[in-house]
């Protein structure tokens, strides 16, 4: 039996997820911003793009922005398998703060 896409994503931890979106935002993500991945319990990933060169890392603090999101769907957005606007639409995780933010993070991942 071959396993599915899924499979993959949903084996990311939240350190495999931080990883893909330093990879993701690099030296400058025209983010100008500061945003987090709120995972309830399994932690937090956040980007500093008003830093130079732009940063992520696991340390919660206030952000611009700030999006509750689980981690599996955390691990589908950074991979590619759920779109921002339609993970929004379909509730799949709630913004809170500046959603100006929340527009531009299509440009990241």
């Amino acid at each position: 039996m071959r396993p599915s896409i899924n499979h993959a994503v949903n084996t990311m931890d939240l350190q495999a997820c931080t990883e893909a979106l330093r990879a993701k935002v690099g030296a400058s993500s025209g983010l100008d911003a500061t945003l987090k991945f709120d995972c309830g319990a399994d932690g937090v990933a956040v980007i500093d793009g008003r830093a130079v060169p732009n940063t992520v890392d696991n340390v919660d603090r206030a952000t611009d922005c700030s999006i509750a999101i689980t981690l599996e769907n955390l691990a589908a957005l950074v991979s590619g398998e759920l779109d921002p606007t339609t993970g929004f639409m379909m509730g799949k995780f709630r913004v809170e703060g500046d959603m100006a933010v929340a527009m531009k993070l299509q440009r990241v991942v």
